[in-house]
């Protein structure tokens, strides 16, 4: 019943997404992985050093039946699907998760934590910004902590997030790109003091693939 039920709200339901493209991993614990990304279109966090901006707008982009999304994520050789965005939370993502679960898949989230979280996860990875304050609910459910370092000043910052995590959540620091020869160095002897933290790099950009 409940795999019949999920057909038939496949059909109908939709969801905008901006792209979906077979890859590696490039960040955090599954790094280096290969992951089929679907990145969702809508975010309202607005990064300043978005490389994504295009996806901030919703209604540039066509709504997607869930059915064809999975369909399309299943043509992979892989089955681990990585929900992206934007801010993928701005959805419901109860049947996409579910869906996709049916199929085989592991399903890891990439959120800012600033919407309520929905759709059931085998990995959540929560990466909080300053420009929308994450909800507290993330924290008993995240898998790892991502932090981007763009200044000194986000090291405290990090501290903040990192006593409110599980204890069995990663956590991570990660320059962020245009500013990485600059804060890697500080990242670097900032976790050689505090070895709770590990290094996040963006590796899929070193490898010039999406």
């Amino acid at each position: 019943m409940k795999t019949q039920l999920s057909e038939t709200i496949l059909d109908t339901l939709e969801l905008p997404v901006m792209e979906a493209f077979y890859t590696i991993q490039g960040e955090g614990f599954h790094q280096g992985k290969a992951a089929y990304f679907i990145r969702l279109a809508g975010c309202d966090v607005g990064c300043h050093w978005c490389d994504v901006k295009e996806s901030w707008d919703a209604t540039k982009f066509p709504k997607q039946r869930i059915k064809d999304v999975v369909a399309e994520a299943s043509k992979s050789n892989c089955r681990l699907a990585v929900i992206t965005g934007g801010e993928p939370l701005m959805h419901n993502l109860d049947v996409l998760t579910e869906a996709l679960q049916l199929k085989g898949f592991k399903v890891h989230l990439e959120t800012s934590g600033a919407h309520p979280l929905s759709g059931r996860w085998d990995w959540i990875c929560f990466s909080p910004k300053k420009f929308k304050k994450p909800l507290p609910g993330i924290y008993d459910f995240a898998n790892e902590l991502k932090v981007v370092v763009y200044n000194k000043s986000d090291f405290a910052w990090a501290e903040s997030f990192a006593e409110n995590m599980r204890e069995e959540c990663l956590l991570y620091l990660q320059p962020e790109w245009s500013k990485q020869h600059k804060m890697l160095p500080l990242i670097i002897d900032y976790i050689k003091d505090n070895p709770k933290w590990q290094v996040s790099l963006q590796t899929h950009k070193y490898m010039d693939i999406p």
